[in-house]
């Protein structure tokens, strides 16, 4: 299967139909030798969309004691979709959240305060920001933050590699920054809950400040190893070869890399224009997304000396071959 374009379309009439409301993951049978996976369930949020395919997947990790996994969106319908999936007599210990785009946190405060659990994620929204992205953002001259969630503020932070664990499930947060500073994916055991970080419709937007093209590809290589069983992305369906996908997700945003360097070969570009002729049949709406995409390109074209510019580093400005 090759590379997935970097922002597909809307979704046909007939991929947009809802996913069955729980997927269960059963553990393995005792004594064997595969790796035990707790009871997870998977709901569906109603806001399907161009940048979220479906909708959001919300996970509920474990029995009696479980975690949630993305609450979603604010969405009255989908709060009460979460707790209706709850068995009789469990409870929600904790909230875990990948990251803070609104489409998968913006749910955690209203699900924290009904249920008294706490929200555990890397930081806000602006945190995780290597040093260049700090640069730029306090310039403010890129234009993202599209679906940042701004306003959250989980009641603790998770460090890299940090366990948190329930009575029949255990889960390990891995610091992906990329599609933003504060992506967290969660490992259960060879199974990963990989937020936006992978997924099998598209590739990630990666726009910054908020996120960095140099960040998202060393996260994809810290995933680049054969034994990871399954991922379960933030949107669309499981992903049940994670390191073919992952090498394609690599292979795709090398080959990106060479197209701009081969449109800066014929003239001086901005990243509006290049994008303009990567992404001929893109929708309008997309566009600007698509442009940043190029933009995080560009920038770490330029952190790598192969490119310049006389200017800010906006998507308005000429970029050259170095």
């Amino acid at each position: 299967m090759g590379p997935k374009p970097s922002l597909p379309p809307a979704p046909r009439e007939e991929e947009a139909c809802p996913l069955p409301p729980q997927l269960t993951l059963s553990p393995a049978p005792q004594g064997s030798p595969q790796p035990r996976v707790p009871r997870l369930r998977c709901l569906l949020a109603p806001n399907p969309s161009p940048l979220t395919f479906r909708g959001t997947n919300t996970y509920i990790i474990g029995s009696g004691r479980v975690a949630v996994v993305d609450p979603g969106p604010d969405d009255d319908g989908h709060i009460a979709a979460i707790l209706a999936a709850l068995d009789p007599g469990e409870i929600v210990e904790q909230i875990l959240i990948t990251h803070p785009h609104r489409d998968h946190s913006a749910l955690a405060s209203r699900l924290s305060a009904q249920t008294g659990a706490p929200v555990l994620a890397f930081g806000r929204a602006d945190e995780g920001r290597n040093p260049r992205m700090a640069a730029l953002a306090a310039q403010r001259p890129t234009g993202g933050g599209d679906g940042l969630d701004t306003s959250f503020a989980p009641d603790r932070n998770l460090a890299d590699g940090e366990r948190i664990s329930g009575p029949d499930w255990e889960v390990t947060s891995l610091h992906t920054p990329g599609h933003l500073g504060t992506h967290l994916c969660f490992c259960l055991g060879e199974v990963l809950l990989s937020g936006d970080h992978v997924m099998g419709w598209s590739t990630s937007i990666v726009a910054p400040p908020d996120g960095d093209m140099g960040d998202y590809m060393n996260s994809l290589a810290r995933l680049d190893r054969p034994d990871w069983q399954q991922f379960l992305p933030g949107h669309g369906d499981p992903i049940p070869h994670p390191q073919r996908r992952v090498q394609e997700l690599i292979t795709h945003r090398r080959a990106r890399e060479a197209q701009i360097l081969d449109a800066l070969a014929q003239a001086p570009q901005t990243a509006a224009q290049i994008a303009h002729s990567l992404y001929p049949d893109l929708a309008p709406n997309l566009k600007p997304a698509a442009t940043r995409n190029v933009l995080a390109h560009l920038i770490d074209l330029h952190g790598k000396s192969h490119v310049h510019t006389d200017h800010p580093l906006t998507a308005n400005n000429l970029f050259h071959l170095a």
